[in-house]
């Protein structure tokens, strides 16, 4: 095979792979935007606070802030839940431990359980009712802390396909520099052998 030919080929397929680099980043650059904007307007829209710096600093068991919570949600106070990290925060360090305080662990399936065995129990009742909402806002919250992490993903796969696109463009360039040196008739050397284009 010809020098030239098998140099014309690798660089005909670094153009094709830096095309598909290239299109590969913006796809995945715009699923990241996508999440992104999709994770904040559907949190805007619930309206959720943490609790202001001045709840922190009475922290104590059994109140509306623990000292356990405060190394997850002191850096959020006051702000208003937009990101996938305050989701997770929110969801994992502020509703959590106060489902786990209620009674059975603030688990729906035995609060449920317990109200059903006794149904004119009106505090289990009203507890059935509490669980349930906490349950299913934390679950909305982490599916939108899951969504969130998928766009970071997709953000970072889209600036390494970038990366990748521009590192291979500058070796396709160098392809055709190096192809414009080789002479038409040149044979492709492999160790001592040289292949004929038979």
């Amino acid at each position: 095979m010809k020098r030239r030919t098998f140099d014309a080929l690798l660089t005909s397929g670094g153009i094709v792979l830096t095309l598909v680099l290239i299109v590969a980043g913006a796809l995945l650059m715009v699923g990241a935007s996508f999440a992104a904007s999709n994770v904040h307007n559907q949190l805007a829209e619930q309206d959720i606070f943490f609790p202001p710096r001045s709840a922190f600093a009475h922290a104590k068991p059994g109140t509306e802030i623990t000292p356990g919570m405060k190394p997850y949600l002191l850096k959020y106070a006051g702000e208003q839940v937009l990101t996938g990290g305050q989701a997770e925060a929110y969801a994992n360090h502020f509703i959590a431990v106060h489902l786990s305080e209620m009674p059975y662990g603030g688990v729906y399936s035995k609060v449920s359980a317990a109200a059903r065995a006794h149904p004119k129990n009106a505090k289990l009742q009203a507890l059935v009712n509490t669980v349930f909402e906490g349950t299913t806002l934390r679950g909305l919250l982490l599916e939108a802390y899951g969504f969130g992490i998928f766009g970071t993903i997709a953000l970072y796969a889209g600036i390494a396909s970038f990366a990748l696109a521009f590192i291979m463009l500058i070796l396709t360039v160098l392809g055709f520099v190096h192809l414009r040196r080789v002479t038409p008739d040149e044979e492709l050397a492999i160790g001592t052998k040289v292949l004929s284009h038979a």
